[in-house]
């Protein structure tokens, strides 16, 4: 599978998740604007067959190179970023729960979900818009976990796949700051994240990120309840040049925190 057909595929699943990522791309499209991904990201759990150094082998074998690690203790999470082949190619962050600083209760819930993963589903690209590997949680189960951590709550119910793209605002014309860009977005309708501020990071630090909150879709969890679930959401970087005059190309970890809150229910 080429790279190009990867995020074809990425993109496909995503949309149908995320529709105000097709309203976004369409309407800068008719302003004249050229999209480029800077990044997509993934979540996934540190158990069973899916953990993050399960995963990597099939972003290695498409010729991604690991950056560097991201570690986010407030919200128990580790990360790598890494890069692609070609620059022109999208950037990619991959984190992963880490489910032993989580209750014994909601350690006992994940592995449950994990334990009904086929193993050899890990050892194909598909594995990375495979959606959801388990039955639904039970609500209560839902909810357990989102006492602790929103990430693994969405997890448990969304499963594995792209949870946001991300628009490069180096590659616009009209909106050549984050801050235009928002606007934008917010004409058409759409809320911004506001965590940490609706601008994430500085030119200082060398990227300034910004994002939609997340779309939302009705999930039937096991005992056949049904609620509105955060799905996915639309990013948007802007990178400068570090010291020797080229582009940043990595991830700012505080920034990174407060952009993962996008698909808080609250």
């Amino acid at each position: 599978m080429t790279i190009d057909e990867f995020f074809q595929h990425l993109w496909h699943d995503y949309t149908a998740m995320t529709p105000q990522a097709k309203r976004i791309h369409d309407a800068l499209i008719e302003d004249g604007e050229t999209i480029v991904n800077d990044h997509v990201a993934f979540r996934t759990f540190d158990r069973g067959p899916i953990t993050l150094a399960a995963l990597e082998p099939q972003l290695l074998a498409l010729g991604y190179t690991p950056l560097e690690p991201y570690d986010f203790e407030a919200k128990y999470l580790r990360a790598w970023g890494y890069l692609p082949p070609q620059q022109d190619q999208p950037r990619v962050f991959l984190s992963e729960l880490k489910c032993d600083e989580l209750s014994l209760e909601s350690q006992a819930v994940i592995d449950r979900l994990v334990a009904q993963i086929d193993p050899d589903s890990v050892n194909t690209p598909e594995i990375l818009w495979s959606g959801r590997l388990w039955e639904a949680p039970t609500f209560d189960e839902y909810r357990l976990l989102m006492g602790e951590s929103e990430y693994a709550a969405w997890l448990s119910i969304i499963g594995l796949r792209a949870n946001h793209f991300t628009i490069s605002v180096n590659h616009l014309t009209h909106y050549d700051t984050v801050e235009k860009l928002l606007e934008k977005v917010e004409s058409l309708g759409l809320k911004i994240n506001e965590s940490g501020g609706r601008v994430k990071g500085s030119p200082e630090a060398l990227l300034e990120q910004g994002s939609t909150l997340a779309d939302r879709q009705p999930f039937t969890f096991a005992d056949g309840q049904v609620e509105e679930i955060a799905t996915c959401y639309y990013e948007f970087a802007k990178r400068y040049p570090k010291a020797d005059g080229t582009l940043f190309q990595g991830f700012v970890a505080a920034s990174a925190d407060k952009i993962f809150d996008s698909t808080k229910m609250s």
